[in-house]
């Protein structure tokens, strides 16, 4: 039986692993970062960013100088 942990540590590994192909896509540009966001729910699109930007703060950076308006897609 899963317990309420077991869930969190699988949906963060889930997360981490999105985040791992968004700092891929960024080489392929905006739109590729957007098309991978898109199947995400809300939560992980937040989990995902956040990740994004801990793991690859100069890759996070030219994410969001190609797209300030990068917000509009968390919602």
């Amino acid at each position: 039986m899963n317990t309420d942990e077991e869930l969190s540590d699988s949906w963060w590994e889930r997360v981490k692993y999105y985040a791992r192909l968004a700092i891929e896509r960024v080489e392929y540009g905006v739109e590729s970062v957007k098309e991978l966001l898109s199947t995400l729910t809300s939560d992980e699109r937040c989990g995902v960013m956040l990740e994004f930007e801990d793991a690859s703060p100069e890759k996070f950076t030219q994410l969001l100088t190609d797209a300030p308006q990068w917000t509009e897609w968390m919602a």
